[in-house]
């Protein structure tokens, strides 16, 4: 695998939720900063020293309410 790609949103406490596409990898953070390192930390804990992708693409997503 080269890439794995993150869904990125918004949490309702503050901060950013991230889940991986396809794999079983959730983390959050309190800023884009942060959540780039937790990231990072949680895709090598997951997979074996050879097995890491090469690139982590993290899609940011928004939810928007607007009154009618």
């Amino acid at each position: 695998m080269s890439e794995i790609i993150f869904v990125v949103e918004d949490s309702a406490e503050g901060g950013f939720l991230a889940r991986a596409l396809g794999e079983s990898i959730f983390t959050q953070a309190d800023s884009v900063a942060d959540l780039h390192e937790k990231v990072r930390d949680a895709v090598r804990c997951h997979f074996d020293p050879g097995g890491v992708p090469k690139l982590i693409r993290l899609h940011f997503t928004r939810d928007e309410v607007i009154a009618a």
